[in-house]
């Protein structure tokens, strides 16, 4: 990090500040971060971030400007970044340097200090440009159990907390903002300061393969919980502090709502189904988010269809795209003054390869692409649609030459260039990144490794599940039992007490642990060959069905269910004498439930439909409101 002394530069003259404050200052050092030896206004700390933005928007050039308003990823083995332990200095070098990005996601799953050592190496990268813009470095959820490429990350050490709808399922603000604390801490710790994080997104249709990172069902208590979530991220209920991790609520808006549960990253997701009724719910969940001053909005990939906005039905074009729902609605009508960062891809091209992949040819990252409603333009249109629908940023692209060539078209304005990058300018400087965007890897693995947090973390896994059935009193289990186990660790069984029997005609009972059912509808896209779609009931031949069958039908049965979607239980609640929801847990968290070191606390964040024909004919959109649900939402 070059630092510079005031005392020797004797540089401050030009600025006129008073004779005591340039007294102050040449007692102290400065980054030089355009190496020219002077005090700038943008490298002085002294001054508000408002003043310091202004001054570096006018030094900067127009490529410059460009490369700022891509949000990239951190390269390592593979241009997606999530194979392998280090980033590729040579394309990092390239990005930074010729594209002139400066945000990036990553996706490292490393341990905590050599995060920090990667991280570190790219801001010095960052700081040998010709400005010495510090790098905002984004990131996925971390600390939850599931790990989908586009939606999650998991690894690195980070403390391991339920999915956020287990947070859901114990409905405590307080919690919920703890959790922000700790995660913000590790983030920082290991030079991370972008949390693409959370979902406002309402749980309306059963079988979307996102709902487990939602928190459920209800607009007022997704509302709060986004909101309390927020708040820890950033550090406050007014925006974002020093120590802050700049808080990216998504996806505004009607993702939930998407038929049959098809994801908006593929081609068949591509359309969402509202009215104007159960729109103006989904909109209501983001109310916390916008008022705790959110640094960032991603807007949804799919096109709204059924809405009208002031009388007008929505533009079909993705969000992304949508002037309407950016600058309309989120702008003008909701006040919002912050990041609009797309989501990944959108200016992609989408051939065939993306949109009907060949049997038996399994797409690959090339076809990478959700340019929704906007397939036929060019890449070059699509920027400027983007940039002047309302987009910011666009992430998962580097491509400032086309954008580039779109403003020199006359296609885009100086003045909305310049509001965007203003924006993200802003969140460099409210996070201190210009003063020191370096992190101390020492410290990283000792915040990251703190026994304390983790046993926070652990302690919310036992929290979040739910008992759904609990028959003739079977809870607890009393230690020094014989048990069966499927998906179990014998360890961990042993630890609590039990003693493990491979011979179910041995065992005084069974415990198993199942997922919720799926199917591979779309083996062969990308993102549906990664997502859990379609049926969510129990059938004959599921090995986790025939598991609970067999065991049920000798002895005593304990199914645990992680319910990453609100699965159909109708002929499994009656083969079992405990039935345990969760939502992201460890084998000791259930055990510890089962036996009775803890107790559960959750209630479910949605209803649990009785079948897959009321679940077909419920709304999409709206929430709860399949007919005679087999357990209520709060159950």
């Amino acid at each position: 990090m070059r630092i510079v002394s005031l005392a020797l530069m004797g540089c401050l003259a030009s600025q006129a500040l008073p004779a005591t404050a340039q007294a102050e200052a040449e007692t102290k050092t400065f980054r030089d971060l355009n190496h020219n030896g002077r005090l700038d206004p943008y490298e002085d700390k002294r001054l508000t971030d408002e003043v310091r933005v202004d001054d570096l928007l006018k030094r900067m050039t127009i490529e410059e400007k460009v490369g700022t308003m891509m949000h990239a990823t951190l390269p390592s083995r593979d241009p997606l970044g999530h194979d392998g332990d280090h980033y590729d200095a040579k394309e990092s070098a390239r990005l930074i340097g010729e594209a002139k990005v400066t945000s990036f996601i990553t996706r490292l799953a490393v341990a905590p200090d050599q995060m920090a050592r990667e991280n570190n190496a790219v801001q010095r990268i960052a700081e040998g440009t010709r400005l010495g813009i510090p790098l905002t470095l984004s990131s996925d959820p971390r600390n939850h159990f599931q790990a989908v490429f586009g939606a999650s990350t998991k690894g690195g050490g980070f403390s391991l907390w339920p999915e956020t709808l287990g947070l859901a399922a114990i409905g405590d603000l307080s919690l919920v903002r703890r959790f922000g604390e700790i995660a913000r801490r590790e983030y920082r710790a290991t030079g991370i300061h972008m949390a693409l994080s959370p979902q406002a997104d309402l749980a309306t249709e059963p079988r979307w393969p996102r709902t487990t990172a939602t928190f459920g069902s209800d607009p007022k208590a997704v509302s709060r919980l986004v909101g309390a979530y927020i708040e820890g991220f950033q550090g406050s209920r007014t925006g974002l502090t020093r120590n802050g991790v700049a808080a990216v609520v998504k996806h505004w808006v009607g993702y939930g709502a998407q038929p049959e549960g098809f994801d908006g990253h593929n081609y068949y997701g591509r359309v969402a189904r509202l009215d104007n009724a159960s729109f103006a719910q989904h909109v209501s969940a983001f109310d916390d988010a916008l008022a705790f001053r959110t640094a960032g909005v991603m807007p949804t990939y799919p096109v709204i269809e059924g809405v009208t906005l002031d009388g007008r039905p929505l533009e079909p074009v993705g969000a992304g795209f949508n002037h309407q729902l950016l600058t309309d609605l989120l702008r003008d009508k909701k006040g919002y003054r912050g990041l609009i960062l797309s989501d990944w891809a959108i200016t992609n091209d989408c051939p065939t390869s993306c949109s009907a992949p060949a049997r038996g040819k399994p797409q690959g990252i090339d076809a990478i692409a959700m340019p929704w409603g906007v397939e036929a333009m060019s890449k070059e249109d699509r920027f400027a649609k983007g940039v002047n629908a309302g987009i910011d940023q666009f992430g998962g692209v580097a491509d400032s030459a086309i954008l580039l060539a779109a403003y020199r078209a006359g296609k885009i304005s100086l003045t909305h260039i310049n509001a965007s990058v203003r924006r993200v300018l802003m969140i460099k400087f409210q996070l201190g990144l210009f003063d020191n965007p370096y992190v101390d890897e020492a410290a990283a693995l000792k915040i990251v490794n703190d026994p304390d947090t983790h046993a926070e973390a652990a302690k919310a896994q036992r929290r979040a599940q739910i008992v759904l059935e609990n028959k003739g009193g079977f809870l607890p289990v009393a230690a020094g039992r014989k048990v069966w186990l499927y998906k179990v660790d014998p360890a961990d069984a042993r630890a609590h007490g039990f003693t493990v029997v491979e011979d179910l005609a041995l065992a005084d009972l069974a415990i198993l642990r199942v997922d919720a059912p799926f199917e591979m509808l779309h083996p062969y896209h990308f993102f549906g060959s990664r997502q859990n779609e379609g049926r969510l009931d129990f059938q004959d031949g599921q090995a986790d069905y025939e598991a609970i069958k067999r065991a049920s039908a000798a002895v005593p049965t304990a199914v645990a269910i992680n319910l990453d979607r609100p699965a159909i239980l109708t002929n499994i609640r009656d083969k079992v004498q405990l039935l345990i929801a969760t939502f992201g847990a460890s084998d000791a968290a259930i055990l510890d439930v089962i036996v009775g070191n803890t107790r559960a606390e959750g209630k479910l964040p949605f209803e649990l439909p009785s079948g897959m024909a009321a679940l077909e004919k419920q709304d999409p959109a709206v929430p709860d409101d399949s007919e005679a649900p087999l357990y209520s939402k709060g159950h």
